[in-house]
């Protein structure tokens, strides 16, 4: 029994570094060093920070006496928001037939490369796109040309720049398929100018299945767990005049169907789908602008002597951190999602 602690030791490392190997979102991340606990567990302190301008320097007075807040009081209070765990057992028999390492470390593994990290980012990406503020923009790139994709990178680049948004930690996510489009185009035309992927300090890729503007946490009831891109629902709308820029559903029985022709007369009898997820084309986060930071991840291997009801092995993994977006850094993010 004694190797199962040392076993444990060295599988929360392997834990870590497989996670760090899968997540894309690890970039984001934060120190706690601009954080401080609010008044009850569940809440951090953010600094808003603002500084005087400058003064006229005289010969015979010298400097003006500027200030700076940094006061508590005037900080953005937040609230952790990201609480899940799970815990897996590993019969004994299981254990000394097929050897400890098979057992627990490659499950584990999977477990972080196949569950924790890809959760983990869908719920990064989910959280920024969808904080009140940011700018979502609705444009169908599933046929877009090379031109047509940085021709959108270069407004959203000229935007940040008038707004005196940092390119030094200015991050662009995008999905494989458009950087191969991208990627397809620098190579056919050498001479043609891709310059304004310059302005972005990383590129990102960002599988799909990661990349989307609200997801559903699963519970882990009726054997449900992980997430899923945000089902939505309908519901009758409230819109007295049309909207060109939603899709209107008829209901007949449990089927919506979309109004291909929407009329003000019919407005009474249509629905729209609120809450549903859409899929992100790319994503362009200055770092600075976002809070992201684990609190506590907390992984341990239980023996089966600390266990009374079974003679097995147990994981536990719990994972309780926040992702936010700071409310006066709202220039630095930009979301270009599917309209499909």
């Amino acid at each position: 029994m004694a190797n199962s602690i040392e076993f444990a030791k060295s599988y929360t490392g392997i834990l870590d570094e497989v996670y760090q190997r899968a997540a894309v979102s690890r970039c984001l991340n934060s120190g706690g060093r601009m954080v401080r606990a609010g008044r009850n567990a569940k809440e951090i302190l953010i600094p808003k920070i603002s500084v005087t301008g400058l003064g006229d320097y005289t010969r015979n007075v010298g400097y003006k006496t500027g200030s700076i807040t940094y006061e508590y009081e005037t900080f953005e209070t937040k609230t952790f928001n990201y609480d899940r765990g799970i815990r897996l057992f590993a019969d004994v028999m299981d254990v000394e037939e097929s050897g400890v390492l098979d057992c627990f470390v490659e499950p584990g593994a999977e477990l972080q490369r196949t569950q924790v990290a890809p959760e983990g980012d869908a719920y990064t990406f989910s959280q920024i796109a969808s904080t009140d503020g940011v700018t979502v923009k609705g444009e169908d790139l599933s046929e877009a040309s090379a031109v047509d994709v940085l021709a959108a990178l270069r407004a959203v680049t000229n935007d940040m720049d008038e707004k005196q948004v940092s390119t030094g930690s200015r991050y662009l996510f995008i999905t494989p398929t458009l950087r191969g489009v991208l990627d397809d185009f620098s190579m056919a035309n050498p001479t043609r100018s891709n310059r304004v992927l310059e302005r972005f300090s990383r590129i990102v890729e960002v599988p799909q299945v990661r990349f989307y503007t609200t997801i559903d946490l699963l519970s882990g009831d009726d054997n449900q767990f992980g997430y899923q891109k945000a089902a939505g629902t309908y519901a009758a709308t409230t819109d007295t005049e049309v909207d060109s820029s939603k899709t209107y559903y008829t209901k007949s029985g449990d089927e919506y169907t979309a109004v291909a022709s929407p009329t003000k007369s019919g407005l009474a009898n249509y629905y729209e789908l609120r809450g549903a997820g859409a899929d992100i084309n790319f994503m362009v986060v200055e770092k600075s602008a976002v809070i992201k930071y684990d609190k506590h991840v907390a992984s341990r291997v239980f023996s089966p002597d600390e266990l009374e009801a079974l003679d097995s092995y147990m994981l536990k993994y719990r994972k309780y951190g926040i992702v936010s977006v700071l409310e006066n850094k709202l220039d630095g993010v930009y979301v270009s999602a599917s309209t499909e």
